[in-house]
């Protein structure tokens, strides 16, 4: 009788330790295919998440002549993450993991697996939206895609640069040569526009980045960042869940 009475205090002290498992409906967009645990937010370390490992999968892919080879790096993505503490660590492990491998999708999109650093096609447009007032168009300067995320138009760069510290309309030319200021852009404008929708799918985070591409207008690039996402979401053990394309 000791014996198994030992035995079934040991079951039940390790039954304590686990984590409590919760259905996956309750655990959001990434955890459509299984249960997830119950974590505090801010419990998943992106550091953790985005290793050297992960990042130079991605950037190792770009061509050696690729301005952005020797310009992106993990050091700056990490640096820039500190302004947004909310970036891939609100909510369970599994919406954390989520968040992460859309951004990365989006940005191994946008960059060609960090190849540019400014829009390829950005010479024959100036993005210059002249109804807007706020930030108006510095003559001469254009607002083509720059940074990881091609942040593009006067007034992302108007308002990118009063958050972030730099003359978004003066200097947008500083997206492209300063690595810090560069992601910062991309992490600014993703928690501006994108963190909030994350929740309703990865289409939705293409319909913000994107629209044009959506309802039929660029069906190939709205399935190639389809493709990298769930790419980025098998190494990271995630479900892509639900509403994929827009």
């Amino acid at each position: 009788m000791v014996p198994k009475l030992v035995a079934i205090l040991i079951l039940g002290v390790l039954a304590g330790a686990l984590p409590e498992p919760v259905l996956a409906q309750n655990c959001g967009t990434g955890c459509q295919a299984g249960p997830c645990f119950t974590t505090p937010s801010s419990n998943v370390p992106v550091p953790h998440v985005v290793t050297k490992g992960f990042f130079d999968g991605i950037i190792d892919q770009a061509d050696a002549s690729c301005a952005g080879k020797n310009f992106y790096t993990r050091e700056a993505f990490l640096d820039a993450l500190k302004p947004y503490p909310k970036f891939g660590t609100e909510g369970p492990p599994c919406d954390c993991l989520f968040e992460i491998a859309a951004f990365f999708a989006h940005v191994t999109h946008e960059t060609g697996h960090f190849c540019r650093t400014k829009d390829v096609n950005g010479a024959s447009k100036d993005f210059c939206d002249e109804t807007e007032t706020r930030y108006p168009c510095v003559s001469g300067k254009d607002y083509s895609g720059r940074g990881p995320l091609q942040l593009s138009w006067n007034y992302n760069y108007g308002e990118a640069g009063e958050s972030i510290g730099f003359d978004g309309l003066n200097n947008p030319e500083i997206v492209a040569t300063d690595v810090d200021i560069s992601f910062k852009t991309a992490l600014w404008f993703w928690m501006s526009n994108v963190h909030s929708v994350v929740g309703q799918g990865f289409g939705a985070t293409i319909r913000v980045i994107n629209s044009n591409e959506c309802d039929g207008g660029n069906t190939a690039a709205v399935n190639a960042r389809v493709d990298y996402f769930t790419e980025y979401c098998n190494k990271l053990g995630v479900s892509t869940g639900e509403n994929l394309g827009c």
